[in-house]
């Protein structure tokens, strides 16, 4: 027994001695960062501080300068003092995944916020590289998302990543909580990035609702959290979609919003010396996008079909993140405050949205009709200046004649109700019923 417990005494003090071994000391804190002396880690590698007994302070190695590590804490910098003793705990962010996850509440770190411990099966890194290109498998299923204007003229498939493109206030979160509530995805993984506080209990009781957030795991990462938090929230997120999509599920990966991921990445990249670019977002703004948004998509089973929300600055849709973005996704949805100012809602500007992957994944008389009510709804917008003051002379071009007789029946098809669902069957058939 003696000798028993002295080999135990003995491994803790190896241990212990390996560990101290790795640890280091605070010797500068300057605005978001930690400056450490003697700390052997790595980059992405998660420490502990520790000051006079209390709770240690979580912390993220983000950069190197000469022989000073450059953390950025997860949580308050409040307590940490020069001389604080910094020791690498040798791992990075680790999530908890499982089934229990569903109908679940949890902040940006994979912590739960509803009050109700949480004990995943597993737990996953949320640092993941995307699957192999050769390995994912062409997206082939439609992902029907309830909402008639995107089913019928963007459709989506499982698989696919799509961009909401919006200016504040615009509907994108009634917009997500519509489809939360009707596609035909298996899991929601949502995420709250940046959001006000107040909005977050708005979105889950009012827009998600209890029948959306029975299907759905919820991560929030408020706008006061600290900047690392926020960008740890996306991925975790992510890595949640990834487990349930291993498991041979659809997920529908909801992100609202990508604007406010880059802005705390904007934030991460000046603290640590990173070079402003363009509007002031440093060069790992634009190399952390596409690793964010590329680890969705269809895998060897199951797929992550990506709906990332994007908040365009002033309604300038070529502003840097916009654009980039854009350029990253399968297809993009573009809400219009004019719309929303006519009452118009789900307030989807249909000629200045897109999906890439609707022709391969649509009938050819699906296709024909879309393009059909695209072109009436064009030349309408062309002569709107003339039939708005009642210049413009019947006979006078066929098109907008047709535009006019079908523009009302239009507009109704695309308006919908917030508790209004139609499967997809439904929808095909009213497009159909529009020209008929």
């Amino acid at each position: 027994m003696s000798a028993n417990l002295d080999l135990a005494a003995c491994r803790q003090q190896l241990a212990s001695a390996s560990l101290w071994r790795r640890g280091g000391k605070v010797t500068r804190v300057t605005g978001l960062t930690i400056e450490a002396r003697g700390l052997k880690a790595a980059i992405g590698e998660l420490c502990h501080i520790y000051n006079n007994g209390a709770a240690p302070v979580v912390a993220e190695v983000v950069g190197f300068r000469e022989e000073v590590t450059l953390l950025m804490p997860l949580g308050e910098l409040e307590g940490i003092g020069p001389g604080c003793r910094v020791t690498a705990a040798g791992q990075g962010h680790l999530v908890p995944v499982g089934k229990e996850l569903m109908g679940r509440v949890l902040d940006g770190l994979g912590r739960p916020m509803d009050g109700r411990p949480l004990a995943g099966e597993d737990f996953r890194p949320v640092s993941n590289s995307p699957p192999h290109p050769l390995e994912r498998r062409r997206i082939k299923e439609v992902l029907a998302t309830g909402v008639k204007a995107i089913d019928a003229l963007l459709t989506c498939g499982c698989g696919q990543r799509v961009g909401i493109f919006a200016g504040s206030g615009v509907g994108k979160s009634t917009l997500l909580g519509m489809i939360a509530r009707h596609s035909t995805a298996d899991i929601n993984v949502i995420a709250l990035i940046g959001e006000r506080g107040r909005e977050v209990r708005d979105f889950i009781e009012g827009d998600l609702g209890a029948e959306g957030l029975a299907r759905s795991v919820v991560v929030v990462a408020t706008s006061d959290r600290p900047a690392l938090v926020r960008i740890k929230g996306a991925f975790t997120a992510t890595a949640i979609a990834e487990y349930f999509r291993d498991q041979g599920k659809n997920v529908l990966l909801m992100m609202d919003s990508l604007t406010r991921f880059a802005i705390a990445q904007r934030e991460v990249g000046l603290a640590i010396g990173e070079p402003p670019a363009t509007r002031g977002y440093t060069p790992s703004v634009f190399a952390s996008l596409p690793r964010l948004v590329e680890r969705a998509g269809n895998g060897a089973r199951g797929s992550i079909t990506g709906l990332y929300t994007v908040l365009v600055e002033g309604d300038d849709m070529n502003e840097p993140v916009a654009d980039t973005v854009r350029g990253l996704l399968d297809g993009h949805i573009v809400l219009s405050r004019k719309l929303a100012a006519g009452n118009h809602y789900p307030a989807i500007d249909v000629l200045a949205s897109t999906s890439r992957l609707m022709p391969e994944i649509t009938s050819r008389e699906q296709q024909e009709r879309a393009g059909y009510l695209r072109e009436l709804l064009a030349a309408y917008q062309e002569a709107a200046d003339l039939i708005e003051i009642g210049a413009y002379q019947r006979g006078s071009n066929p098109r907008v004649d047709a535009a006019l007789r079908y523009y009302d029946a239009i507009k109704s098809f695309l308006r919908q109700d917030l508790g209004e669902y139609y499967d997809f069957d439904a929808t095909l058939a009213g497009l159909a019923s529009l020209f008929s």
